[in-house]
């Protein structure tokens, strides 16, 4: 197992983006992009798996989102609903722990039941920490973490001084999970588009411009191999110059 190498991040982040892009140069629907975009999550997962990543996070459907045209939300969410039926099994197998990031409130009850036996079933796993951002946005969940953090301040059972940084990633929904030291998005585009935006603090990023669909094992490992070689300092001078 590769997990020895120092090397290799303990968490990436991807913004998995361009099915839509990677169905039109196709003359092909939205959907035969979508669909094409699972594989390409099952083929990152087993990667991530098979070399030993600590965590994986996909952005797999924003908050934003919702506001696309009905009929391809619906495909979406039926695709969510066949990824969990279609791979759970090699999930569990594998060893990975799923947990989903977001706002369950808006989903369909049978995708939130899906989201909590998916869940419960790997709460116990040591593997790759797997996590999906779905129904996500990153200033909706600093807002909830404030939210919660102010209830708490008003109740008296919290003193507003001692409010720290550690203590509002505590609040949030990857409360024990490393903070992304690679973030990734596929297809070009140079944003965040609103994930991980108080964990991604110090994370490297990288924009490939692959299309999500044809992001495999190579660029994934190439991802992995071009991080390897930048020099981090969370704000600190380089060793040579210290």
């Amino acid at each position: 197992m590769a997990h020895q190498n120092n090397s290799l991040p303990r968490h990436v982040a991807i913004i998995m983006d361009g099915n839509g892009r990677w169905a039109r140069k196709r003359h092909l629907p939205r959907q035969a992009g979508h669909v094409a975009g699972v594989n390409a999550v099952r083929e990152i997962v087993r990667a991530a798996t098979d070399i030993g990543l600590e965590a994986l996070t996909l952005f797999a459907f924003s908050s934003e989102n919702w506001k696309r045209p009905a009929m391809e939300v619906g495909a979406l969410m039926g695709l969510f609903r066949l990824y969990f039926r279609s791979d759970m099994e090699e999930i569990v197998a594998r060893g990975a722990r799923v947990r989903i990031i977001g706002n369950r409130t808006r989903v369909e009850p049978d995708i939130r039941q899906m989201i909590e036996d998916a869940e419960g079933r790997t709460v116990e796993n040591t593997g790759l920490n797997l996590t999906f951002a779905f129904d996500y946005g990153g200033q909706e969940e600093i807002a909830a973490a404030v939210r919660e953090l102010a209830r708490a301040a008003t109740e008296g059972r919290l003193d507003p001084e001692t409010i720290t940084p550690e203590l509002v990633s505590s609040r949030l929904f990857t409360a024990g999970l490393p903070e992304p030291d690679l973030v990734i998005r596929t297809s070009g585009e140079r944003r965040l588009s609103n994930f991980l935006l108080w964990q991604s603090a110090y994370a490297e990023l990288l924009f490939v411009d692959t299309l999500w669909p044809d992001f495999g094992r190579k660029e994934f490992m190439d991802a992995l191999q071009q991080f390897a070689q930048r020099e981090r300092r969370f704000g600190a001078l380089p060793e040579a110059v210290a």
